[in-house]
């Protein structure tokens, strides 16, 4: 069918469900997968937070045994030795001092020895070259010396005091001392930082190793369960969809019934009357009997209108020719009936109707069936084309008449309110997963517009 440039827009009432959106059967595979992924997550949570915590502990245990090493050097080693000639920068106290320094201190777990002066002024250090310079004292320094306590901390070096130490990280100490004469001084000491990668990675693999070892155990208690449960998923859905199966069965056969029911009864018994009718008029006749004559030809055409009628509503319940003839068998018949009510129907089948799986059938003759009875109902006498095209891989069924059309808004409207048949073919529509769309405007007509995706969601497989 050629589109009119002033036809008016479509609109879009159902959006087709693609195979991303199409809901999925419950799958084994899929939870368990799914179940997977999420253990692999906690377990990554787990170890990233179980390194943060035990670097945090390892840094602490670190700290407070540097602090009290720090105290038991200061009490037990500088003490004896700490001069006031070694706070006024004498050369021969600080020679002293550093032989006592590099004998009984240094060595592979302290690798750097401080003595500030309270005004930043480095009065001795292992690294000769820092002795008589001065530098702005760190808070931690400044703390330690005016409250005289223990300071312990991770340094980063960044410090220019630090520029001949080694390595990102170390432990360092600060701990206020006095001389003989009562001068107040700063005792610094620096620990290397390896230790505590050592226990860090030590405390680590035992909480890692313990949380691991619960989540497989909780992984071996709880996965009986999850597949007695995903078998009892699994066995409802299936006897939903059984059940729906049948349903939809079971309505078919109803329809069948009611038709045959019609077809062989009613409708016979309608066809003998307007038989016996006839006869009873030509037997009125040959008596000279003109008006009881008319009477019955009058009876028998209206028995014989009804019977038009039945056969039309027959057409309408149970269209035999769609299971026997095909669709577009179907679709004649359709239009057949229609033309009795006051629409010329045309017929444009120019897709390939055979390859057409039985349901997609079912759909395209159903939504046909509700738009053109909508014509019928409210744009007779009217021209209506049925037609069926490929667009790519997808089927399009367009219904269009030529109408008085209607106001598009009356779409969001309750079914209350009127055209209840627009809600029917979009009920049918989103059941299928297919693309339902309208155009119409007061006075311009009205096209209805089904387009069936080439992959069925329906038929997804588990």
């Amino acid at each position: 069918m050629t589109p009119d440039p002033l036809d008016p827009p479509w609109e879009v009432l159902v959006t087709a469900r693609t195979a991303a959106t199409a809901p999925r059967r419950l799958s084994t595979r899929a939870v368990l997968v799914r179940l997977a992924a999420g253990l692999a997550a906690v377990l990554v949570a787990v170890a990233a937070l179980a390194g943060f915590g035990a670097q945090w502990l390892a840094e602490r245990e670190a700290v407070n045994d540097a602090a009290q090493v720090t105290n038991v050097l200061a009490d037990a080693v500088v003490r004896p030795v700490l001069t006031d000639a070694l706070a006024q920068g004498d050369p021969a106290a600080v020679a002293a001092f550093d032989d006592t320094v590099r004998a009984q201190i240094l060595g592979e777990d302290v690798i750097r020895v401080k003595i500030w002066s309270t005004e930043g002024q480095v009065l001795y250090a292992d690294e000769p070259q820092l002795i008589g310079r001065t530098f702005a004292l760190e808070d931690a320094q400044r703390a330690a010396l005016e409250t005289p306590s223990t300071r312990a901390a991770v340094s980063d070096l960044s410090e220019d005091e630090n520029v001949f130490e080694k390595g990102s990280k170390l432990l360092e100490v600060y701990r206020p001392m006095w001389t003989p004469g009562g001068q107040q001084v700063l005792f610094e000491v620096y620990y290397p930082y390896e230790p505590v990668a050592t226990r860090s990675a030590d405390l680590w693999r035992g909480f890692t190793g313990v949380t691991l070892s619960s989540l497989l155990l909780l992984v071996v208690l709880t996965a009986p369960i999850v597949w007695t449960l995903l078998r009892q998923l699994r066995g409802a859905e299936a006897r939903r969809a059984e059940l729906l199966q049948r349903a939809v069965d079971a309505s078919d056969a109803e329809r069948r019934r009611i038709a045959g029911t019609l077809h062989d009864g009613p409708v016979q018994e309608l066809v003998a009357t307007s038989y016996g009718a006839e006869s009873a008029a030509v037997e009125s006749d040959r008596r000279g009997e003109d008006e009881a004559g008319a009477r019955m030809r009058d009876i028998a055409g209206a028995v014989r209108g009804n019977v038009r009628v039945l056969r039309s509503l027959l057409v309408d319940i149970y269209p035999e020719s769609l299971g026997a003839a095909g669709l577009a068998s179907a679709l004649r018949d359709l239009a057949a009936t229609a033309r009795t009510r006051g629409a010329d129907v045309v017929l444009d089948l120019r897709a390939p109707l055979d390859d057409l799986p039985e349901e997609r059938e079912r759909l395209l003759y159903r939504v046909a069936q509700e738009a053109l009875r909508n014509a019928v109902t409210h744009a007779a006498p009217c021209t209506v084309t049925i037609s069926i095209t490929r667009v790519g891989d997808d089927t399009v069924l367009c219904v269009r008449d030529d109408g008085p059309g209607f106001d598009p808004t009356l779409m969001h409207r309750p079914p209350a309110d009127g055209h209840l048949g627009t809600r029917v073919l979009r009920d049918l529509a989103a059941e299928a997963g297919a693309e339902l769309a309208l155009s119409t405007a007061p006075g311009r007509g009205t096209r209805w517009r089904l387009r069936l995706p080439a992959h069925d969601p329906s038929r997804e497989p588990a």
